[in-house]
């Protein structure tokens, strides 16, 4: 059995190096007392503000400063507590971190609703002064918010209950993954008991053995059914904070709530659901497939994550699979691959698992210090290359980003996070099924593509209908209960699953174990950035210097342009629906690849 290392055991140079940030946790701690201090030189100018054109930009350049220092330090320490999270030292700092910078947010609640007060035209003709360039799209975004910003008092209050209105996820979150994690009991492989939990459940789902599935399955979703009225309480009160929020700003729906801080039209999120219904077809084509290859009488809901094609035996080194991401990605040109690949290479990754890590991998970028990846990396899983690639991809899209803009207005947005990891991911996929030795690589290639577009595109999807239903059903007055949140999930796993697939009395419960739920209106960024970025890559792939250069701008543009703007500078317009069908395209060539050659 591989032993895992401790965090002090881990050879350097698999660690990521985070000198770029700070030297030292002294260097750190001596940045945590500056942030009190940074914050009392903003606070000075509360009810200057519509002064003058030079105490507004003072206020502004001190603002600056005080959310750069507090970004850098929640930054540094929440990267340490992720790579060991058994590190009372890290937990605390990122605790100080996190007071902080709440502490900050409370004491400049004014400068919002004060800028937004000052005389529009008086402000434009202000933030056209060349002094004014770098905050002049921070304070447009922020006179974007104008109709739907309350009065300073009102707005205080509101910051103050920011804490208290995480409860519900809070709750889900310990409910889920400590009180009830205890309880799923064990399945048994090959004669042996293992622990069910949450971070097990999918591997199960993984296993070849349908004795383990099933096991696994109802083990698992009977015991979310005994909690059904808490956790279906939890949601409910999450989905009643966003109804209050958006009653108390004066949206017209929580969509429109969360939708509108990006300009992204609903007309996205409508056309992306309806889109996906039209093309439903297919996605039921597939399960037909599924059935067949795996040699069933009958699908059920435990046979849908099993691969398709049992894995190929292949081990990539970590140093392999850098070298694969390089030439994946050489149609974006040396410039990208050799910055990208010296940074996988030399500091920006912590690279593999160790004791007290988080689990699964992410990149995490700030405008001080190198775009950092964690990862939990195994030479046996050829999946690992593609994460390797997609997280390097927000690494790159990070860079670009600090690289090309001031400080206010650099961080790009969530909708527009997916795109460049995906992108990554596809050239991938292209070149190892360009370079496939031979059928068996191809077909588990495609089956592993087809199971990726699918989770990302038509389950994300999914996931949006429900997320948008629960919304609508409490904006009409009525209550969320159990039994109507089951119904409704129900019917939409039923709907795109198709007739192939038999369900349990209980796979509605999926729809309440689903954590990001509670960051609502998320998921759909996943089924939208996939359907752009498929689209880019084959941009790119099949265009030249033109196409290439139009994606770096998107890179490049970080938060200076609204997502929708910024990428159809890119080549993709996300209003209308051909990104979404081209993927659903996408999906129909790669599921009858995989047909002819099962």
């Amino acid at each position: 059995m591989k032993t895992i290392p401790q965090r002090k055991d881990v050879p350097e140079k698999d660690k990521w190096d985070l000198s770029s940030i700070f030297k030292s946790i002294n260097e750190w701690e001596e940045a945590l007392k500056e942030i009190p201090l940074l914050t009392k030189k903003v606070t000075v100018f509360k009810s200057k503000l519509a002064d003058s054109s030079s105490t507004l930009l003072e206020c502004l350049k001190a603002l600056e400063a005080a959310s750069l220092k507090v970004e850098t330090v929640y930054h540094y320490a929440s990267l340490l507590h992720e790579a060991d999270e058994d590190d009372t030292k890290a937990a605390e700092m990122e605790g100080k971190a996190v007071i902080a910078y709440t502490q900050m947010q409370s004491e400049l609640s004014f400068i919002d609703p004060e800028i937004q007060a000052i005389d529009e035209a008086k402000l434009s003709e202000w933030i056209k002064l060349p002094e004014f360039a770098d905050y002049k799209i921070y304070i447009e975004k922020l006179l974007h918010f104008k109709p739907y910003i309350l009065s300073e008092k009102e707005e205080r209050i509101l910051s103050l209950q920011n804490q208290s209105a995480q409860t519900a996820e809070n709750t889900f979150s310990v409910l889920t993954n400590v009180d009830m994690n205890k309880t799923f009991g064990s399945v048994k492989i090959n004669g042996e008991e293992l622990q069910l939990t949450e971070s097990t459940y999918s591997l199960f789902m993984h296993s070849q053995d349908r004795k383990v599935r099933e096991e696994a399955y109802k083990k698992f979703y009977a015991k979310y059914e005994e909690h059904q009225n808490t956790i279906a309480s939890l949601y409910a009160g999450n989905v009643n904070q966003d109804v209050f929020s958006m009653r108390a700003r004066g949206y017209s729906s929580s969509l429109e709530q969360a939708l509108y801080g990006n300009k992204v039209p609903l007309s996205v999120y409508h056309n992306l659901i309806d889109c996906i219904h039209k093309n439903l077809d297919t996605l039921h084509k597939y399960y037909k497939i599924r059935k067949r290859a795996l040699g069933l009488d009958e699908l059920r809901h435990y046979d849908v994550y099993v691969p398709l094609v049992k894995s190929v035996q292949t081990k990539t080194s970590y140093e392999e699979a850098v070298e694969i991401v390089r030439n994946a990605l050489a149609p974006l040109g040396k410039e990208y691959t050799d910055r990208l690949c010296n940074g996988l290479l030399n500091g920006w990754v912590d690279r593999y698992e160790n004791a007290g890590k988080r689990s699964g991998a992410f990149s995490s970028g700030s405008y001080i210090g190198e775009p950092y990846i964690l990862l939990n990396y195994q030479e046996e899983n050829i999946r690992d290359v593609f994460t390797l690639a997609h997280e390097g991809g927000h690494s790159m899209h990070s860079w670009y980003s600090v690289h090309n803009n001031p400080f206010m207005c650099y961080d790009y947005t969530i909708f527009e996070a997916e795109v460049a990891s995906t992108f990554n991911e596809e050239l991938v996929f292209e070149y190892l099924l360009k370079n496939a030795k031979d059928d068996e690589m191809k077909k588990y290639l495609l089956a592993m593509r087809a199971d990726d577009i699918l989770a990302t595109l038509h389950r994300q999807t999914m996931f949006a209908e429900f997320e948008l239903k629960a919304h609508e059903i409490v904006e009409g007055g009525n209550p969320l209960t159990p039994e109507l949140l089951r119904k409704i999930y129900r019917e939409l796993l039923e709907l795109y699953f198709g007739s192939e697939m038999h369900f349990e009395n209980n796979s509605d419960m999926e729809g309440l174990r689903i954590p990001h739920f509670y960051s609502s209106f998320y998921v759909y960024k996943y089924a939208t950035g996939i359907s752009a970025a498929l689209a880019l890559a084959n941009r790119v792939l099949n265009g030249g210097d033109k196409e290439r250069e139009d994606y770096f701008k998107f890179l490049k543009s970080g938060g200076s342009r609204y997502p929708i703007e910024s990428l159809k500078i890119a080549g993709v317009n996300m209003e209308s629906t051909e990104p979404v069908q081209a993927a659903c395209d996408e999906f129909a060539k790669i599921v009858d690849q995989l047909d002819k050659l099962l």
